[in-house]
């Protein structure tokens, strides 16, 4: 076996503590990544207070992970020792399915293997993230990172990146496309950044104004405070495609009118409450609204390589494991610019001490 230690919810009301456990060897078609730096995701915090319910314990936390790979398996022929890696949201799936043959894992028909709070596709074994000193992952599910990037920024691309390029990209954003970003955290200053480098014009929505310079800072071209319902008058009918990135509860027909005709908004936040939705809105201008994962394998390794060439990385705060608790209010309170990743050097100095 191979030895791990980590941060683990051992509850859903207990803080994060050190956690020693054992990942399985290293077989023929596996990799061995020595983590270096994690992204913490809004579902990380769900998943650890079991507020989607479901949650298994104990939790190692963490889908969005890059280190350098430390041993690969005898067919492995992706990486090889010494190189950068990732893992996302995902471990396994059963590779056999319509889903997985089309390269959409994320739909598997058997239920992927997710990276935490899951189990590996025998249904047995648990899955531990990446709040932790190494990972094991099939080669079929190691994506390759570009060793001349910022690691730690390039981290919560595995997540936020994906989740956020995959519809932008599904619904064939391009120069001239007229884009609105709902809100502007973690999800949408990603989907800023991807909407601009395709030429699109964006726009960001957002309740609070004091966000109007990080908005343009990022890239955006227009900004727009959705509690104006003057501002919010003036928008409608202008956009091809909307991306609402926003978790909590909200209006969402005061972004559907202003699609145009045939335009989409896409949803990646997932409010906690069900939203209703006026139907002549859609009917009459032939409006879409529709929701989107994260994307597959193939679809993550092309973003990351999109990122590569346009230099695109996340904005993150760089903090230690013994920060944990306060990234964790802080990320609640939305107050984060845009994205917290664990240095897991920090982690690997707790393990030094136990």
């Amino acid at each position: 076996m191979t030895k791990s230690f980590g941060y683990a919810a051992q509850s859903k009301t207990s803080e994060l503590e050190p956690f020693s456990f054992e990942r399985r060897e290293v077989g023929a078609d596996d990799v061995l990544i020595d983590v270096e730096y994690c992204g913490i995701c809004h579902s990380d915090i769900h998943q650890v207070r079991d507020e989607w319910g479901g949650s298994i314990y104990p939790m190692v936390p963490g889908h969005e992970i890059v280190g350098r790979v430390a041993e690969v398996g005898a067919n492995v022929t992706k990486v090889k020792v010494g190189d950068y890696a990732g893992v996302g949201c995902m471990v396994d799936s059963c590779g056999e399915c319509t889903y997985c043959k089309s390269d959409i894992e994320q739909f598997c028909e058997k239920g992927a293997a997710l990276t935490y709070n899951s189990t590996y596709m025998d249904r047995v074994t648990p899955t531990y993230g990446g709040y932790s000193t190494n990972i094991v992952v099939p080669e079929s599910f190691t994506l390759k990172i570009n060793d001349s990037e910022n690691l730690a920024a390039v981290a919560p691309l595995l997540c936020a990146g994906i989740t956020t390029y995959s519809p932008i990209r599904r619904f064939g954003v391009k120069e001239g496309s007229k884009v609105g970003i709902v809100g502007l955290g973690g999800l949408g200053h990603m989907g800023v950044k991807f909407a601009v480098a395709m030429g699109a014009d964006v726009t960001v929505f957002s309740t609070s104004p004091s966000k109007e310079e990080d908005a343009k800072k990022l890239g955006a071209h227009h900004f727009v405070v959705s509690k104006d319902p003057e501002q919010m008058k003036a928008q409608a009918s202008q956009f091809d495609f909307i991306l609402d990135t926003v978790s909590a509860s909200h209006d969402l027909n005061a972004y559907l009118q202003c699609l145009k005709y045939n335009g989409a908004m896409v949803l990646v936040g997932i409010p906690e409450k069900p939203a209703e939705v006026l139907a002549p809105l859609l009917v009459m201008q032939q409006r879409n609204l529709t929701g989107s994962a994260i994307g597959g394998i193939a679809e993550t390794q092309e973003m990351l390589d999109f990122c590569a060439e346009k230099g695109i990385v996340s904005d993150i705060e760089l903090i230690g494991v013994d920060y944990l608790k306060e990234a964790y209010e802080r990320t609640v309170k939305a107050d984060v610019r845009y994205r917290f990743v664990i240095d897991i050097a920090t982690l690997k100095a707790k393990e030094a001490q136990n």
